[in-house]
């Protein structure tokens, strides 16, 4: 079967500027490898930012696929209407009778389409794939009521996953009210209140040149980049540098138990904080904080942790373009209880890392369950 000859391809003249529709949906908002799109902009808040391509409306359970990138693998379902660009392929069924729409979504979560999107993409630098690659996708397609079976059986593994993210979210809620219990916020607290640079070094680090092979090549430094920081605990890096290339450079060793906060990246980079658990060096996208005796670590990590979106605010109202720096960091106010009480709280976050590492070994069993359920209900039949 050609996807064509089953799919609609959805395109419209929707003026963003008198439209009805509230939401839109731009590469920011898809997730690699989700059957769903749950995020989503406001229009009407946007309107600066969108561009005249924002005209294609989609509606309730159609399937989006992001045309570029295609290695990102982005493509699902929304259950809510709006706008997207012409990046993004709105896909729908022709017949339900022939095509299921929810095995639709599945379809293109597999290997089999991502590796087809793969080798059809064009383009030098920014890969993407034209709507002609795409519509002429062929794969076997089940009777119907295989189909269903299949997408039910997915999608109710999907839902459960759901349930389990939405308990890790719970958990950090949690965690963020024991903190404001035991301690109130910086507008209203007890306790003592001071800026960053009266108890901690803050240092920016710094790239070694990507030309010199000796700077990179066999290297055993640690050397962390702005992405890494999502891992929350770092406990390696994806890359080394070599002692020549640490000296050749203004980057700075960073001891264990530090704190690392990104200072600008990608996405919902700038902002993340991690605290390291191994001795490493830094790109100049993030900024390590290490604090004197008076305040514990991971106490400083959880407390600057759950003011995410406090200090993405703080960057954008820098210096225009949204960026944090030094003198940022340095004067953010942290509340510093007396120790014993910094202790109580570290214990508690800890039994709550426990509880959210067995959730995502969980979460990992049903990613591994769907991407089964996937490979066997769209192969050959």
């Amino acid at each position: 079967m050609i996807l064509s000859q089953v799919v609609n391809r959805i395109n419209g003249n929707v003026d963003r500027f008198s439209t009805n529709l509230l939401y839109y949906i731009g590469g920011e908002h898809f997730e690699s490898n989700e059957l769903e799109i749950t995020k989503k902009g406001i229009i009407k808040d946007n309107l600066g930012v969108l561009g005249f391509k924002f005209h294609f409306a989609f509606q309730d359970r159609d399937v989006i696929f992001m045309a570029r990138n295609p290695h990102l693998r982005k493509a699902g379902m929304v259950h809510f209407s709006g706008l997207c660009s012409d990046a993004s392929y709105i896909l729908r069924s022709k017949d339900e009778n022939v095509l299921s729409q929810e095995y639709l979504a599945v379809l293109l979560q597999s290997d089999h389409f991502w590796n087809y999107c793969e080798s059809h993409k064009v383009g030098s630098v920014n890969f993407a794939n034209n709507w002609t690659s795409i519509a002429n996708y062929e794969f076997d397609l089940p009777p119907i009521e295989r189909q269903r079976e299949v997408a039910s059986k997915v999608w109710a593994a999907y839902e459960v996953k759901e349930s389990y993210k939405n308990l890790l979210a719970q958990t950090d809620k949690l965690l963020h009210a024991q903190f404001e219990k035991m301690f109130g916020d910086v507008e209203n607290t007890i306790y003592d209140l001071k800026d960053i640079k009266s108890f901690a070094d803050c240092y920016a680090g710094a790239t070694p040149s990507t030309r010199v092979a000796d700077y990179w090549k066999n290297g055993n430094i640690p050397w962390m980049s702005s992405g890494e920081v999502h891992q929350g605990r770092v406990i390696r890096t994806e890359q080394y540098i070599t002692q020549k290339g640490y000296d050749n450079c203004s980057t700075k060793m960073v001891p264990k138990h530090s704190i690392v906060i990104a200072l600008a990246g990608q996405g919902k980079t700038r902002g993340t904080v991690a605290v390291t658990e191994i001795d490493l060096c830094t790109n100049q996208s993030l900024c390590a904080i290490i604090p004197n005796r008076t305040v514990l670590p991971d106490y400083l990590y959880y407390h600057l942790k759950g003011r995410y979106m406090e200090i993405r605010r703080l960057a954008a109202n820098a210096d225009g373009r949204g960026g944090l720096n030094l003198a940022i960091i340095n004067k953010i106010k942290v509340i510093v209880p007396p120790m014993e009480k910094q202790l109580e709280f570290v214990r508690i976050a800890e039994q709550a890392e426990q509880t959210k590492a067995s959730l995502n070994k969980g979460i990992e069993a049903i990613e591994a369950v769907i991407r089964s359920l996937i490979a066997e209900g769209t192969t050959k039949v």
